[in-house]
């Protein structure tokens, strides 16, 4: 027989030898004996622990807080945030077009910003003598129909080949087809990600790595996209790039807004 702490009234043991235990009182503090703290510890060293790499995420993000997301955007794409009040996308075969358009005009729109600000900045500063980004198309040696030419020869070969890997991914990749070169045209097998030389550093071999960069991407692009039309406002409105604008605002904030712009909001 067993000599227990008073709280355990009796102490049966089944065919496998695995003991059970009754508590006769909840009000008295109960005595664990070795064995127990001994099983207690193998299993909690069985047990992994995740609690510490634990990564909490607000499900439901929407990008107007408590608004209804579309069935059709059900949280799969990449920087899904319910974002398609005119219903755009509910034909599957249309959503795949605007994710892809979507993606295309944000990585030109980075392109741009870009373009735009780093130019203008290294003017400010001494370092380029370069026009304004609206005036700078006047000085490109090329006549208007040369530039179109130019423009639907190769914009045209790179939306093709884009449009028929959309149609059959990893079809611009078979052997032969491009002069030795379609390794790179070949893609990842995932619309808008070629991956290859398009990734010399190989940032997004690791999935997790990849979808991560991702989301910073098309979050950039939208960022970048909203950018574009301020800058095409703050042309038509003031006649000046963003760094200038940006310069004149920081000099007197409280007078120098876009309220206080009579082309910009005529009716003030």
């Amino acid at each position: 027989p067993l000599d227990l702490d008073p709280p355990f009234s009796s102490l049966s043991f089944n065919s496998s030898n695995k003991a059970t235990m009754f508590a006769t009182s909840s009000s008295t503090r109960l005595t664990k004996p070795s064995f127990v703290k001994t099983a207690v510890r193998s299993q909690t060293a069985r047990a992994p622990v995740r609690a510490a790499g634990l990564k909490v995420v607000a499900e439901g993000a929407s990008w107007m807080p408590g608004s209804t997301h579309p069935a059709h955007l059900d949280g799969t794409l990449v920087g899904d945030f319910g974002f398609d009040p005119l219903g755009l996308g509910k034909e599957p075969k249309a959503l795949q077009w605007y994710v892809q358009a979507e993606l295309v005009h944000a990585r030109f729109a980075m392109l741009g910003t870009a373009g735009i600000l780093i130019p203008e900045l290294l003017t400010k500063i001494g370092i380029l003598d370069v026009p304004v980004w609206f005036e700078a198309g006047a000085k490109v040696d090329f006549d208007f129909r040369t530039l179109v030419v130019i423009q639907a020869i190769a914009m045209g070969f790179a939306e093709t080949k884009r449009y028929m890997d959309f149609v059959n991914p990893q079809s611009q990749g078979t052997p032969g087809s491009f002069g030795g070169m379609e390794g790179m045209l070949k893609g990842s097998g995932e619309n808008g990600y070629p991956g290859a030389v398009f990734d010399p550093m190989g940032m997004a071999k690791d999935p997790t790595k990849a979808a991560e960069l991702k989301l910073k991407e098309i979050k950039n692009g939208r960022l970048a996209m909203m950018a574009m039309l301020g800058f095409y406002g703050q042309a038509a409105a003031t006649g000046k790039g963003p760094i200038d604008c940006w310069l004149t605002h920081i000099a007197d904030p409280f007078h120098t807004t876009v309220a206080s712009n009579p082309n910009a909001v005529p009716f003030l």
